[in-house]
């Protein structure tokens, strides 16, 4: 076994690694990019040697540098993770010219796998099947299209290389092919390098389902049962299960058949997993594609079997045999996974970015996380933070374990999935058994959280705010005197008047201290809160109106971040004269400007200043989270003016382009 393993990843599936070769007694070497100095997997690691800029391809994607913090360190194995360069062959030769070893398949296996038209063909000379399509070597458009129509629409375009749902549309138009095709091999060749395409049948109905596979280099091979994915969005998955719920068992042994049958066609040897659509309504089984590597989702898997799936891989890159045979591997119980991102849901998913205010994990689920209290997230990475995994003796109770666990969690800063996937555990489709079509079913004009009552919502943050700014806990003299009031010998309350909530929608508050408690007025009827602090300075126990409810929070300069009921996010706060201060030094644009939806990269300017432009026209592209959105002009004008350059990071709400209304 390896003494020392460098870690060629980061986020939560660096600490996951770092956990079991800890287990093992193996010393570990993180590697950083600028913008993860202070990262979780920097500080849980035995070493950690910075490798380049933030930018992914100036720091995870140079092989090179891997390599090179891999001889300084005396690691002797390097352990890719998911994503990055898991899948590319230039590590693996780089790692065997350095004579250290990599802790997956083979560059053979990889290589046969990688490229998905390729792979097709091994699957079928194999027989396994499937989906019908197109994987020819003519890449031109014109014959994309035609092949399309050929198989008919709807159809699946899709880059050969690569994965996590990037370089994907799914076209059920024959207007919408030729955007789709373009669309997609940009994205293939900005995401892979690589830009070719193949078309695939839409089935009308998919099911996702894979199969875990594991091999050795002495020719030993088994499966570790099956995963449903079916709850995605953009071709990106949110819930993961084990084992597949309503699969007929002639179907579950013809996955798992399938899976070893390509397994052994190009001699596997290391874990792997094997993807399936499979129709919902007649369970016929078609191949998707082999990712050659570690999964996101490999804790249900861990968690039916009981077994270490990076310690299996541990030990065959070792040279280890397979540490049990096909008989003496069983499946225990159900397992669902969240994978919890930093996304506003309710906005489409868009990506959140920002220092992580406040990071609460239930004690009774694995939580695989990359983040901690103080945490920064990134728009230069993926927006995963953690993956939130129940176990339970059935599938029924694994879902009320899962979704009761995020209900108690609280994550303040940056937006979080945590709510959406709570309530999606807990519908009707989820609990049938889901295909594909689970979200846009489910929720078809976008998932919105559950109302809240603002007016209680606004009672309990300015009652928080307050006491937090009284507090004495400040840094200068006068905040930390213990307060009086000169009002008192009158017999009256001391009182503070504030202004709370967000851009038009906000409220005047008049706080009177009675004591005891506080009562807030100003909305509507009076409000009276006692508070205590509970486990910890950011959480607070309420009551109000006779019911005591439990809250977090955590208080910036311009307001708090606050968890209390349905409610998870920001309010702004100020005291009332700040709050008019401030409002007479903001101007509007009138909408006449391109703003930044999201933090990320300018992708492309396609406007100078001076051009003329029309209503919706595209004038900018921004990347985040390596999605690229389209970003067009409000209005018809002239650009007066352009904010930014490509290649530049820009915040959400900077300045992209002005345009002067025609």
């Amino acid at each position: 076994m390896f003494d020392t393993v460098l870690i060629a990843n980061r986020g939560e599936i660096a600490c996951r690694i770092i956990k079991t070769c800890r287990k093992l007694g193996i010393r570990t070497v993180a590697v950083f990019s600028e913008a993860d100095r202070e990262a979780l997997h920097v500080r849980l690691a035995d070493r950690a040697i910075a490798i380049g800029p933030a930018p992914a391809r100036e720091s995870y994607l140079r092989a090179d540098r891997i390599i090179a913090a891999a001889i300084e360190s005396g690691a002797q194995a390097i352990h890719p993770g998911y994503g990055f360069l898991s899948e590319r062959l230039d590590l693996i030769e780089t790692c065997a010219k350095a004579g250290i070893a990599f802790i997956g398949p083979s560059a053979a296996a990889i290589d046969a796998m990688g490229d998905k038209i390729r792979s097709k063909q091994i699957a079928r000379e194999a027989g396994v099947p499937g989906v019908p399509g197109y994987d020819g070597a003519d890449q031109s458009p014109e014959t994309l299209k035609r092949e399309a129509m050929r198989v008919g629409l709807p159809v699946m375009v899709k880059a050969s290389a690569g994965g996590g749902g990037k370089g994907i549309r799914k076209v059920e138009q024959e207007s919408e092919l030729d955007g789709a095709i373009i669309a997609a091999a940009r994205e293939a060749q900005a995401a892979f390098g690589d830009g070719r395409l193949l078309i695939e049948k839409f089935v009308t109905r998919p099911r996702h389902v894979e199969v875990q596979v594991a091999g050795d280099r002495h020719g030993n091979i088994v499966h570790l049962f099956e995963r449903d994915c079916s709850v995605q969005r953009s071709n990106q998955k949110l819930l993961e299960e084990a084992p597949a719920p309503n699969l007929r068992d002639a179907t579950r042994k013809a996955l798992h058949d399938y899976a070893l049958k390509l397994s052994r066609a190009i001699s596997y040897d290391n874990l792997g997993t094997v993807e399936f659509l499979v129709d919902a309504a007649t369970e016929g089984v078609f191949f998707l594609e082999m990712n050659t590597r570690l999964q996101v989702e490999h804790p249900v898997t861990e968690a039916i079997t009981g077994l270490d799936l990076v310690e299996w891989q541990l030990r065959i890159a070792a040279g280890e045999r397979l540490p049990l045979k096909q008989e003496e591997i069983s499946c225990s119980g159900h397992a669902i996974e969240a994978r919890l991102t930093a996304e506003r849901a309710d906005e489409g998913f868009r990506p959140d970015t920002g220092p992580i205010r406040l990071w609460s994990e239930p004690e009774e689920l694995r939580v695989d996380s990359g983040v901690a209290s103080g945490s920064e997230v990134s728009p230069h990475y993926d927006s995963l933070l953690a993956k939130v995994i129940a176990h339970a003796p059935d599938r029924a109770g694994a879902i009320q374990k899962l979704a009761n666990g995020l209900e108690r969690m609280s994550l303040l800063g940056p937006a979080t999935t945590r709510a959406f996937l709570a309530e999606a555990l807990r519908t009707p489709g989820f609990a049938a058994g889901a295909t594909t079509l689970f979200l846009a079913e489910t929720y078809p004009g976008g998932w919105k959280p559950q109302p809240h009552d603002e007016a209680r919502l606004y009672a309990v943050a300015a009652a928080i705010w307050l006491t937090e700014q009284n507090a004495g806990t400040g840094d200068t003299p006068w905040r930390s005197l213990a307060g009086f009031r000169l009002l008192a010998p009158a017999g009256r309350p001391a009182t503070t008047h504030l202004v709370i909530g967000a851009g038009e929608k906000t409220a005047r508050l008049s706080i009177e201290d009675r004591g005891d408690h506080l009562r807030i007025l100003g909305l509507g009827e009076a409000h009276d809160i006692r508070l205590r602090r509970s486990h910890g300075e950011a959480s607070w126990v309420v009551t109000l109106a006779d019911a005591t409810t439990p809250a977090s929070a955590v208080c910036d300069a311009g307001g708090l971040f606050l968890r209390h009921a349905d409610f998870e996010g920001r309010i702004e706060i100020a005291l009332a004269v700040a709050a008019a201060a401030a409002k007479r030094d903001v101007a509007g644009d009138g909408g006449t400007s391109v703003r930044a939806s999201m933090p990320g990269t300018v992708a492309a300017l396609h406007v100078a200043e001076g051009d003329t432009v029309e209503a919706g026209q595209v004038v900018a592209v921004l990347e985040s989270m390596k999605l690229f959105m389209e970003l067009k002009a409000p209005i018809a004008g002239t650009v007066q003016r352009v904010g930014t350059q490509t290649g530049k990071t820009v915040s959400a709400g900077d300045l992209l382009v002005a345009i002067e209304p025609a």
